[in-house]
């Protein structure tokens, strides 16, 4: 595994990986299920989605995979209440190159990722239930798509965990959108400490240390506010409004709040 990702070949897949291609320049990446045949199962931004209110809105487009100006025999468009769809691997990757998230890696390791959203601590479970919970969600939805709450990437470590975040008010999942928030946080929270030392180098360890701080203790392998929801239970709640997520309140001086996932 490299220190970045974990780029592998398309023969070495199996049914259950959990697999991602970097987008836009590498500043996000699309993760989904492989489930065997050629095919993937994925949470895109075609099906309902809720905004984040800010300009992230309008950088992270490319979510899903490029459309094709025809269409893919293979692949199935999502129905018109979720985004859970599945494609082609070749439609799935649109051009970029194939890797594989890693699962149950050690804490020395993680924290050598200069990225999230490409290795948990958490552990994996077993292949053919990783594919049942994709395929139940792709017949039954996943939800709103949210770039921070309920994202592509939280779909697939879904699928691999049954791990789902219980409390309000914290970031998701996701291990690439703690990254995206995580390096400005990281920047803000050791401003401080430029009164400590002025060294430019410093402050710049600092910031990589709470940066790498935040991310090791967010990941969803290490946090307290997770729970197992079965996949049946997860779609009974999501269709009857006992699991959602919401657009938080905030003053119209204060920047939007990104959405919660919230249980009833």
């Amino acid at each position: 595994m490299g220190l970045l990702s974990n780029r592998v070949t398309r023969e070495s897949l199996k049914p259950g990986d959990h697999i991602y291609s970097w987008r836009t320049a590498y500043i996000y990446a699309h993760h989904g299920i492989y489930v065997g045949d050629d095919k993937v199962i994925h949470f895109t931004r075609r099906g309902q989605e809720v905004g984040t209110g800010t300009a992230l809105d309008l950088l992270l487009v490319s979510s899903g995979p490029a459309r094709a100006r025809e269409s893919c025999p293979t692949c199935t468009e999502p129905q018109e209440e979720h985004g859970v769809v599945s494609s082609c691997l070749n439609c799935f990757l649109a051009g970029g190159v194939l890797y594989r998230f890693e699962y149950a890696v050690s804490p020395a390791l993680f924290l050598a990722k200069a990225r999230g959203g490409t290795c948990t601590l958490a552990v994996s479970d077993e292949d053919d239930i990783v594919v049942h919970r994709a395929k139940h969600l792709l017949e039954n939805g996943f939800g709103c798509y949210n770039v921070f709450k309920n994202n592509c990437e939280d779909f697939a470590i879904y699928c691999k965990t049954e791990l789902l975040v219980a409390e309000q008010g914290r970031i998701g999942q996701s291990g690439q959108a703690i990254s995206i928030i995580g390096g400005p946080l990281a920047a803000v929270l050791s401003s401080p400490l430029r009164m400590v030392t002025t060294n430019v180098y410093g402050m710049a360890v600092t910031a990589v240390g709470v940066y790498c701080a935040s991310r090791y203790a967010t990941d969803i392998g290490m946090r307290g506010d997770v729970v197992k929801v079965p996949v049946e239970e997860l779609t009974r709640r999501l269709a009857t409004g006992l699991l959602q997520v919401v657009e938080s309140q905030m003053p119209m001086n204060l920047a939007h709040q990104s959405p919660q996932l919230v249980t009833h």
